[in-house]
């Protein structure tokens, strides 16, 4: 009779249906080490967050130096951060980012592309983040004040 209850339990368990492993909330899709993604795929079941936009803290507290558009890169990307890990998340969970950037000096009315991507590049497809994110990078007119060169909003989900 044991034989038979243990066979029994052993054909039920082995005609359940497996158990599928838990689905991401996001899907990255892109090249693998691309700079930026093609697109990010958040399910109704991530918890998302809205960045205003945030802007450069100047380089000596009180002053009035924000320095260039790689450097007001890396300060608002702290800034973001810190901002992100206030909401439990990490630069990894950042699936949508929008740059606007104003025309830097020096650079006959254009903007500083190559020195926001450098400024980029040091928080995305890194050791810390091995990730990126999509992104609109655009040259404006103005920001808030004279001395911004850039300003970022983003989009997190986990």
């Amino acid at each position: 009779m044991k034989i038979f209850a243990l066979a029994a339990a052993a054909a039920v368990v082995l005609a359940a249906p497996a158990i599928a492993a838990p689905k991401a909330n996001v899907e990255k899709v892109g090249t693998p080490g691309g700079r930026i993604l093609t697109a990010a795929k958040v399910s109704a079941k991530a918890t998302t967050v809205y960045l205003s936009g945030n802007l450069a803290s100047p380089q000596t507290p009180g002053g009035n130096d924000y320095g260039d558009t790689k450097t007001q890169t890396v300060s608002t990307l702290k800034k973001i951060k810190e901002l992100l890990a206030t909401h439990g998340m990490t630069m990894k969970d950042i699936v949508r980012m929008d740059a606007y950037l104003v025309a830097a000096p020096g650079m006959d009315g254009k903007m500083d592309f190559a020195g926001f991507n450098a400024g980029f590049a040091e928080f995305f497809n890194t050791a810390e983040n091995p990730t990126t994110t999509t992104r609109t990078t655009m040259q404006v007119a103005a920001l808030a004040g004279p001395q911004f060169l850039v300003e970022l909003t983003v989009i997190a989900a986990k």
